[in-house]
């Protein structure tokens, strides 16, 4: 058969000039995207694709009800999350986190200027919802040095200048995380700075119907991504010479291979490095018949956060008995807590009526037993009784929004932890566990 040009240039060779997703099919274009890999995966399970531009309008309506109804002339974001909420667009994200050169306003009116790196304001064009695309942003010392407060003053001027046109004048202004002398150069504007991640979180927290086929989709890579990592200990663990940075990197290298982005930690131990949790991985050789737990932190498809972790026991023998108790009670509590899960149930009951872990396990238990997931973990979290702040969380639960329940069972002074956590969707009349992947059946004491 003849290969045409047509056909090569395409993400998708088998459709038109569009994916199912609704993005233009041209592996040459400036926006990412899943691989053909995912695609491929994803027509296999019958999954159903997220229409991004849908998702897209939906998420900047949402941050537009929001400013209105606190009657805001605005919200102006530089956390590089809360800008891929808005637009849907990034740039090499993690050096944005600690070098802010991207910031994003959106106006009472709708109106969304994108201010990126100067050589890069093509990167957001192809969402016609981001009407102008500017530079200047970049308010941190590195790249202004000891003119930054010049350059803050000019940005802060342009603001203000938006917020007239598009804002009413209205000079209460919500912002996430501003450098000092952006708040300052705001400020001396005259706009009264609002709390910028109280508006944002709120939005995200609950999720479109695009949004929640895209975590499906994402939710399916990532367990793809952790099945080959399975194969991978199980296979090499044995033979003696396997690392734990050997077995993390096929989890990073298959994210990426399905068009996911980046993982947020490093949360792979085995052994007795799994005692204390929080340990990151590294380059201890893994033990036959030892515990290997992780927790994803995934970035992936569609820019979307799967927060999942497993225990595995890789080895011929049968873990020992406290293990295998240990394991059962931490299923145990998950699924508890997760019976509790339905509209309108609030925080604080969650935290009032959850399962109560052994004795043992209170004293190095996780920081909290649920907490909210989408582009990355979210508002809300639920605390455990006794790390329950009064009035912090006092709010119901809403269809629409995802929670990660979690459990880390890890007696105090022991060789051992075990982490398990699902990604939970609430429903109109309950919930839907969105994790599939299966408990390690020897750890069960199957």
């Amino acid at each position: 058969m003849n290969q045409h040009y047509r056909d090569t240039r395409k993400i998708d060779p088998t459709r038109g000039d569009t994916l199912a997703d609704g993005t233009p099919n041209n592996q040459d274009r400036v926006e990412i995207g899943p691989t053909r890999l995912a695609f491929d995966e994803w027509a296999d399970a019958g999954l159903t694709l997220p229409n991004l531009p849908e998702m897209r309008r939906y998420r900047w309506q949402r941050l537009v009800d929001h400013v209105v109804a606190r009657d805001y002339g605005g919200l102006l974001v530089f956390d590089p999350l809360n800008i891929r909420y808005a637009s849907d667009s990034t740039n090499m994200q993690l050096w944005n986190t600690h070098n802010p050169f991207r910031a994003l306003l959106v106006c009472a009116d709708g109106y969304m200027v994108m201010w990126d790196y100067k050589n890069a304001p093509f990167l957001s064009k192809f969402n016609p919802l981001v009407r102008e695309q500017r530079s200047g942003a970049d308010l941190f010392y590195f790249d202004r040095g000891d003119k930054v407060d010049v350059a803050a003053d000019v940005f802060a001027n342009e603001v203000r200048l938006l917020i007239a046109d598009h804002g009413g004048g209205n000079r209460r202004l919500a912002v996430d995380k501003p450098m000092l002398h952006g708040l300052r150069a705001l400020e001396a504007q005259g706009f009264e700075v609002m709390e910028g991640e109280e508006v944002t979180e709120k939005a995200r927290s609950v999720k479109g119907p695009d949004e929640i086929l895209a975590m499906r989709c994402a939710s399916h890579a990532c367990e793809a991504a952790m099945y080959r990592m399975e194969e991978f200990a199980r296979t090499e663990v044995p033979r003696g010479n396997v690392s734990e940075d050997d077995i993390w990197a096929i989890l990073h290298a298959e994210n990426i291979r399905r068009g996911g982005e980046w993982i947020e930690t490093r949360l792979l131990t085995s052994g007795p490095r799994t005692n204390p949790w929080f340990q990151e991985c590294g380059g201890r050789i893994v033990q036959n018949n030892e515990i290997v737990a992780f927790d994803t932190d995934l970035v992936g498809s569609y820019g979307i956060c799967v927060d999942i972790s497993r225990t595995w026991w890789v080895g011929d023998r049968k873990p020992r008995p406290d293990m295998i108790y240990a394991m059962q009670h931490s299923v145990e509590h998950i699924q508890t807590n997760m019976e509790m899960l339905k509209p309108g149930v609030t925080i604080p009951e969650l935290s009032a009526n959850c399962h109560r872990l052994d004795p043992q396990y209170q004293k190095l238990k996780y920081g909290c037993m649920m907490h909210g997931v989408g582009l990355c973990d979210e508002w809300p979290l639920v605390a455990y009784p006794d790390q329950a702040v009064p009035g912090a969380y006092d709010y119901p639960l809403e269809p629409g929004m995802v929670l990660c329940v979690e459990v880390l069972t890890s007696p105090e002074g022991g060789d051992f932890s075990i982490k398990l956590e699902e990604q939970v969707l609430v429903t109109e009349d309950g919930y839907e566990n969105l994790t599939k992947y299966p408990f390690d059946d020897a750890l069960m004491g199957r």
